[in-house]
């Protein structure tokens, strides 16, 4: 029988309801639980594929292409499962399903209504996948807040699952904030203003998780419980983390996996130490390095989440703080030279023509001056064009998505010309990729065969590839019979690297990326040498 924990938001967004529910999951992994996630996005789109990064922060990619919420991303992080598209639930697949059955004449004439048609999809839905997935206990994060329109049909199925499903296979867990007033002094206002709200739609929270900058008072907590009908145990502080690798040792500090288990009437089958050995491994770390992140959407945090992640995973391996310094493409573009000094630098995926021009001065600077370089996706394009720009000659090269060139070096591909539907030539997902050995790839992977994820559409002009090899570059990793090239790098170079793909997808703390951890392994070197 599955087990079934849904995490809801309240007062505002943005208090890290996908933290709270990645950490619980990892709790319950810890013990020897099966636990499969779902996210739930009150958003129509079909999936987050066209969603502007300025907005929604991250596109995470899930190994069978699906573009999702960044959410997924801290899950499989956390939890340490692979999931796909039907992991991610928003109202848009919701209402397309129903209608399609609909029109097929599967409900019979029936006046279709949110209540029971749109409820009863959502249920099926999370039931299915739980099912499918083999779960033992199914994690479902509810995007949004209570009181959102969007989120309500979502809700209402939540509570007809409690009444459907035994008391002991339901939880829910409701995140909600705890400000500090100017004097310091905790408030519980807006807590129990949102319990409330959760009430009046018939839905009582089981654990109370309150954010707070500080650490939950047992005065505050006693207030919570009394106000909003829950015992003192189940309130748990979410106080602010350095790291947010510590918020599933926090949580087992307040005890809430203990509260879980009593709750669910789960026994624990083992005791893993291995997050906890990774995070005192993470804040005993003592030497440091900067690495310049050259992207066009720094202004927003969470744009570039996995890369962040992935590089503080290649720390942890390489045994080093990474400081993350972000630098505006379009800004340098403006300024017309590449003028920092740092241990390393990263170019990220991307697309459109703003701001390039900005990430190939970054990545000439890199070359000529031999700092470690590691570019992704749209970065490994462009380090191809500043190659054919700067050592080749070709004083005009470029993407032929970016501008008319006579040198088109990063191009579509025949076939995928063919296709006149913007996205079909898009490639998405797992692909598998092989390495040629007596390369830095061969040496950073260690097999021939690899799976990584991917979100591009252009690729390598195979025309050019013989001229990129005369001059130097090594494509050290292919796919497709050797068609697409997937992995550069130059051997003249302390670390100067490039993927097709994007390994941060696939990184985790206590496994991370072999590109991360060369890369940041050469930005120690290279740091120490200097000192």
């Amino acid at each position: 029988m599955v087990k079934y924990i849904f995490v809801t938001g309240g007062v505002m967004s943005g208090l890290g309801k996908g933290i709270t529910a990645a950490s619980i999951g990892r709790l319950l992994t810890d013990i020897g639980y099966k636990v499969i996630p779902i996210k739930v996005d009150p958003y129509l789109n079909i999936d987050a594929g066209t969603m502007n990064p300025f907005q929604h922060g991250e596109v995470y990619v899930l190994k069978d292409g699906t573009e999702v919420d960044l959410d997924l991303g801290h899950y499989e992080r956390f939890i340490g499962v692979e999931v796909t598209g039907e992991h991610n639930v928003t109202t848009g697949k919701i209402y397309m399903s129903v209608l399609e059955k609909e029109r097929k004449g599967e409900y019979l004439g029936s006046t279709v209504q949110i209540i029971p048609h749109i409820t009863d999809e959502i249920k099926n839905w999370i039931r299915r996948v739980a099912e499918k997935s083999q779960a033992e206990i199914c994690l479902v994060e509810i995007g949004g807040t209570v009181g959102d329109i969007e989120s309500m049909s979502f809700l209402e199925a939540i509570r007809q699952m409690h009444n459907e499903e035994k008391d002991e296979d339901f939880a829910l867990v409701h995140v909600t904030l705890v400000p500090l007033d100017s004097g310091g002094e905790q408030k519980t206002k807006p807590t129990q203003h949102s319990v409330k709200e959760l009430r009046s739609i018939g839905l009582q929270p089981d654990v109370i998780v309150g954010r707070c900058k500080e650490k939950l008072l047992v005065s505050t907590k006693k207030k919570i419980a009394l106000f909003c009908d829950v015992s003192v145990e189940a309130v748990v502080s979410a106080h602010d983390a350095r790291e947010i690798y510590e918020v599933p040792l926090m949580f087992k500090e307040e005890k809430l996996d203990e509260y879980l288990i009593r709750k669910l009437k789960l026994k624990k089958r083992k005791e893993s130490t291995t997050w906890t050995d990774m995070v005192k491994r993470l804040k005993s770390l003592e030497r440091e390095v900067t690495i310049a992140v050259v992207g066009k959407y720094i202004h927003v945090k969470d744009a570039y989440i996995s890369i962040r992640e992935a590089l503080k995973h290649g720390g942890i391996a390489a045994g080093c703080k990474v400081n993350m310094i972000l630098i505006d493409s379009e800004e340098l573009e403006k300024f017309g030279e590449f003028q920092l000094d740092v241990d390393g630098i990263l170019v990220p995926g991307g697309f459109g023509s703003r701001g390039s021009e900005g990430k190939i001065l970054a990545i000439k600077y890199a070359r000529e001056n031999d700092i470690p370089f590691l570019g992704i996706c749209f970065g490994f394009q462009l380090a191809v064009v500043e190659f054919a720009r700067n050592v080749l000659g070709l004083k005009n090269a470029n993407s032929s998505e970016l501008a008319d060139t006579d040198y088109p070096v990063i191009d579509l591909l025949p076939e995928q010309k063919e296709i006149d539907k913007l996205g079909g030539t898009m490639r998405l997902g797992d692909i598998e990729i092989t390495i040629k050995p007596n390369t830095i790839a061969w040496k950073l992977y260690g097999k021939e065969k690899i799976l990584e994820r991917h979100r591009h559409r252009y690729e390598v002009n195979p025309e050019f590839i013989p001229d990129f090899e005369k001059a130097g570059i090594v494509f050290s990793g292919y796919s497709d019979s050797g068609r697409r090239m997937e992995i550069l790098e130059l051997h003249d170079k302390r670390f100067f690297l490039g993927t097709q793909f994007h390994p941060e997808f696939k990184s985790k703390p206590y496994a991370p990326s072999p590109p991360f951890i060369g890369f940041v392994s050469a930005a120690l070197e290279y740091a120490e040498n200097r000192s």
